[in-house]
């Protein structure tokens, strides 16, 4: 089976999983961060007084636990989350995977007419996208714009998974009557 790349949308708790997951998997992921670090929520905008309001035993990464005296001082703060975090990012090598300050400004799905879309199944995790539907010619243009300098760049990608999560700025493109 060829090597799909998947673009990842944003490196918070759920874009470093889905890395892990689709390294496991056997695809090839590149997880972009319009960030200039990885940890989502929790890397944006937090005061330092601000604390996890779950246990840890409710709020943690099912394949690595957290530090034992994170674990005795009860609700971590902010800073020993960001490290839990990072930690686990380093411990499953998913950094080289990431790419900080690179935000996805365009995104298109080029190749298949909108009408044969309509007869494909669900992708089943085979690694074949859209199975049975004809093999999904189709491939998705991206294109990221980075922080640094503001240059841009054009990608080519077999999938995309949003990993944007609850605090993100969506863009409002309004529909216009044909």
């Amino acid at each position: 089976m060829e090597e799909k790349r998947v673009c990842v949308i944003g490196a918070g708790i759920s874009g470093l999983l889905t890395c892990k997951y689709l390294l496991q998997k056997g695809f090839h992921p590149v997880v972009f961060e319009a960030g200039n670090s990885i940890g989502g929520v929790w890397a944006k905008n937090t005061l330092d007084s601000t604390r996890l309001q779950s246990p840890t035993s409710a709020y943690r990464f099912s394949d690595f636990p957290w530090p034992e005296t994170v674990i005795r001082n009860g609700m971590p703060h902010q800073k020993e989350v960001m490290k839990y975090i990072a930690d686990y990012a380093r411990h499953f090598d998913l950094l080289r995977y990431v790419r900080l300050g690179e935000k996805v400004v365009r995104l298109e799905y080029v190749g298949v007419a909108e009408e044969e879309m309509g007869g494909w199944k669900l992708w089943g995790g085979t690694g074949q996208a859209f199975a049975g539907a004809g093999g999904g010619p189709g491939v998705w243009h991206f294109t990221v714009q980075r922080a640094d300098d503001g240059s841009v760049e054009l990608h080519i990608i077999d999938f995309v998974v949003l990993c944007l999560g609850r605090f993100c700025v969506l863009p409002n493109i309004p529909s216009f009557s044909e």
